[in-house]
């Protein structure tokens, strides 16, 4: 996993601290800043709080994903092509006994697991429960391979079927 420089990460973490706190119409991203684009994007669809953000790679593809606490106290996973900035997935991230995600979850969490260990063998270093926004429920693995790579493993809870995977670049903020 690339790491940043202690400059990097203080600019990075000043930048997202303002933009927090600022509302996203003041947000006036340049046509270079892809970031920018992404933030106000994903605020715009979910305002709130960014409490995270990890940049990934997904088949290829550049992608910032964006932890927003929104003021209702909803959590929000909103990812965002770096190249296009426009909002490519938006997940609702859910406590593992919550209603709605135990009646759609048809496998369990540990199979779920083995199932992204098997295809991608490493340490499980954070668990997410989604409810995806075409009424899906999702495991989220974050997963430690023995390289030091981090990668993103999304299992249907219903089906048990890997639906998405992607290495981890950077990410700022709390896990």
């Amino acid at each position: 996993m690339f790491r940043l420089t202690m400059g990097a990460t203080l600019i990075a973490a000043a930048f997202f601290a303002n933009t927090a706190v600022a509302g996203h119409d003041t947000i006036k991203p340049k046509s270079y800043d892809s970031l920018g684009k992404c933030v106000k994007a994903a605020l715009s669809k979910h305002d709130g709080k960014i409490v995270k953000v990890e940049f990934k790679s997904e088949k290829k593809t550049g992608i910032y994903e964006f932890d927003i606490e929104s003021a209702d106290g909803k959590a929000w996973d909103i990812e965002c092509d770096a190249k296009t900035g426009k909002v490519t997935e938006i997940e609702e991230e859910v406590k593992a006994d919550d209603a709605r995600f135990i009646a759609l979850a048809k496998v369990t969490e540990a199979e779920a697991k083995a199932t992204a260990l098997a295809a991608h063998p490493g340490t499980v270093v954070e668990t997410e429960y989604e409810l995806e926004s075409d009424g899906k429920a999702s495991y989220e693995f974050d997963i430690l391979e023995a390289d030091g790579e981090e990668i993103k493993v999304e299992v249907d809870a219903t089906t048990g079927k890997i639906v998405e995977a992607s290495y981890e670049v950077y990410q700022i903020g709390k896990e």
